[in-house]
């Protein structure tokens, strides 16, 4: 897993092996195979089959919750609560995450590190911080995945770290911290180098080649992108696809490449359908609508549409980041175009229903268009 990635054709291999000896030895039913199935639903996850690895998940939680063990229960309740993140049940995903970490203690878990690839903790931080963002939390999203890297760097177990560097960065790429996305991409990519993850290696680039964009990288950070998807893609690696792929179509936007930007934003989209990772939905359709404004005929009335069903979207699944973001690009086109009353209106609420982070620079920026709407 640590040297060709979770859903790698040999890593399911050896899965599916070792659950034909589980059946032929009677075990197929006890703790003995919770590590088989673990395996397995890890592999459907990553490779993006988000619907069977749900509901091996959910069997890996009824076999936890039958032992007293608090280990397996921290493991189950931690892939239930990322599995609920990539089919966007923020709502439910949260509780099933903070029952993990809440269970963990870093000493009397550690052992199960290399039976299950990285610290199963570190693990249950990781994609905590990724709900607590999307639930509105992102102060406290940026300390569980601070805890996550402490946790991490305790364990010196090279494969934990990398996994906790780069959900450290994707929690910065919600929060648009670029500086902090640019220092965990660029340590979690040594790392990978130095030991050989490519998984990691991918994953990294990818975001490298986010930063890159930000930063005016053009043609250079688009090709940095694609080569990290293809790499990742080598791994068997289909989790995260969509988002990523929005991630290219931002850098395309950003590149002037608009009409590629769009391509690649229907084919995310067609993706998360046809996977049930449509986590980020929100964050696509929201991004199609940037990118229809950028057209030399700007369509003004697609675009609209786009904020909407991302404002749409984000409210059905309980992500209260996209649906300001989503927001915010709706208030700014309707400000644009005179309506500044529809803009306030739509804007202060959402802005209002967070308590913390204003620091974020999409909560920085809302503040300042409402002000200036006021």
């Amino acid at each position: 897993m640590a040297a060709k990635g979770y859903a790698h054709a040999e890593v399911v291999e050896a899965y599916e092996r070792a659950r034909s000896l589980a059946v032929e030895t009677g075990r197929a039913d006890t703790m003995f195979n919770f590590p088989v199935l673990w395996g397995l639903c890890t592999a459907n996850y990553v490779a993006g089959k988000s619907h069977a690895a749900l509901d091996q998940a959910k069997q890996l939680l009824s076999i936890a919750e039958s032992r007293t063990e608090s280990g397996p229960l921290i493991i189950a309740h931690g892939l239930v609560g990322c599995t609920k993140i990539m089919h966007g049940d923020y709502q439910s995903a949260l509780p099933h995450l903070e029952q993990a970490v809440e269970m963990y203690q870093p000493v009397e878990h550690r052992r199960y590190t290399f039976e299950f690839a990285q610290d199963i903790g570190v693990r249950a931080f990781c994609y905590l911080s990724l709900a607590l963002w999307h639930r509105g939390y992102p102060d406290q999203a940026s300390k569980a995945a601070s805890q996550a890297l402490r946790y991490a760097k305790e364990s010196t177990h090279a494969h934990t770290l990398a996994y906790a560097l780069f959900f450290g960065a994707m929690t910065a790429i919600f929060q648009r911290c670029v500086t902090k996305v640019e220092d965990r991409a660029k340590a979690s990519i040594a790392l990978a180098k130095e030991h050989g993850f490519a998984l990691w290696l991918g994953r990294g680039q990818v975001l490298r080649g986010w930063v890159m964009a930000q930063r005016g990288g053009g043609a250079a950070a688009v090709e940095c992108i694609n080569e990290g998807l293809s790499a990742t893609a080598a791994t068997g690696s289909a989790l995260w696809r969509p988002f990523l792929s929005a991630l290219l179509a931002e850098a395309l936007g950003l590149a002037g490449k608009t009409d590629e930007g769009l391509l690649v934003l229907t084919r995310g989209l067609a993706a998360a359908a046809a996977s049930g990772q449509i986590g980020t939905d929100a964050e696509l359709h929201r991004l199609r609508g940037q990118l229809l404004r950028n057209l030399p005929t700007p369509d003004w009335t697609a675009s609209e549409t786009c904020f909407q069903n991302g404002i749409a979207i984000a409210r059905q699944q309980g992500t209260r980041g996209f649906e300001l973001r989503a927001t915010l690009s709706l208030a700014h086109l309707l400000a644009e175009q005179g309506r500044r009353g529809e803009a306030l209106d739509m804007l202060a609420p959402v802005y209002g229903e967070f308590s913390e982070g204003f620091e974020m620079p999409d909560l920085k920026d809302a503040k300042v268009l409402l002000d200036a709407l006021s």
